[in-house]
């Protein structure tokens, strides 16, 4: 199979009330943590790439390495996706360099600019068979090139959802209901509540049309204090509930991104590895201990928040 558009999954996890989930890539391993995960569930899968994953990895070697996980999966659904596009001309060039599937952001923009941008990259990508994700309201938080300082976040208009999508043609909307980027989204103390309420209000104006949620780690706690025990400094913090994304899964969202979850179980794998084998300096080995924390973790996602397993 070779890699695929996401209109057909989320066709079926629209109707089957779940979501597809959207993996960050950055290297070899985390591909083949994700893919091997994806293919032992019989998952279909999102493997999207940031822009500061194609400024380290290369975008060739990003696009060589999932070609050779389809290779490997091709039992399973797999479709390349390009996380927060910042212009026309950074998603034309994942068009042109193999991308099945982009997102421009231009949602730190005027409802305007941000239309007039989205709908330039829809006809250029529509044109060479590929989707296009757009993005109403901003999240707060950090992700490689996307900074939203805390207070300068919106959530989404219900309002503005219809136009938007009529004028732009986007293929799915990504919408801000309370999550955010980056590891440190809430405070210990707090509750955190996504506003469900804001998806239903979308879901009535846009029946039957993907949702997209940014931002949705649960930063488990687990790999957390494993990097603090052995020689980390991270700050406490706690995710997104992940039964209010799997309340999220079942309405109208049927992409879910999930990037500091795997950043941080393989980095508790690496420092684990070293706490315990301070004499090894073969790279495949503690790279290989990272490795199948990210498998686990996609695991856990499918099977516990996605409800993606045997999809296919």
């Amino acid at each position: 199979m070779a890699l695929v558009t996401s209109t057909e999954m989320f066709r079926k996890a629209y109707e089957g009330g779940y979501a597809i989930g959207a993996f960050n890539v950055n290297n070899m391993e985390i591909v083949q943590g994700i893919t091997e995960a994806a293919a032992e569930l019989k998952s279909p899968v999102i493997l999207q790439a940031s822009a500061g994953a194609r400024k380290y990895a290369n975008s060739i070697y990003l696009v060589k390495l999932v070609e050779a996980a389809v290779e490997l999966h091709p039992e399973i659904p797999i479709v390349l996706h390009l996380d927060h596009g910042a212009d026309f001309a950074t998603c034309k060039d994942c068009i042109d360099g193999g991308f099945t599937s982009v997102m421009i952001d231009y949602s730190g923009h005027s409802f305007e600019e941000n239309i007039a941008e989205t709908k330039k990259v829809v006809e250029y990508a529509h044109a060479h068979g590929v989707v296009v994700e757009a993005e109403l309201g901003t999240l707060a938080g950090v992700e490689d090139d996307v900074r939203v300082e805390e207070g300068m976040s919106s959530y989404t208009r219900p309002e503005e959802v219809e136009e938007f999508v009529s004028r732009t043609g986007c293929d799915s909307l990504a919408i801000a209901i309370g999550t955010s980027h980056g590891a440190y989204k809430f405070k210990p103390g707090t509750k955190p509540q996504l506003r469900l309420d804001i998806l239903e209000e979308v879901k009535k104006r846009l029946p039957g049309f993907p949702i997209v949620l940014h931002g949705a780690s649960s930063v488990p706690q687990e790999y957390v204090k494993i990097i603090n025990a052995n020689g980390g400094q991270l700050k406490d913090a706690i995710g997104v509930p992940e039964d209010q994304l799997r309340e999220a899964a079942r309405s109208a969202v049927c992409k879910i991104n999930i990037d500091s979850d795997l950043r941080l179980g393989m980095t508790a794998g690496i420092r684990q590895h070293f706490n315990e084998h301070p004499d090894h300096f073969d790279p495949r080995q503690y790279l290989g201990d990272g490795r199948a924390n990210v498998k686990a973790i996609v695991a856990h996602k499918i099977t516990e928040v996605l409800g993606s397993n045997n999809r296919i």
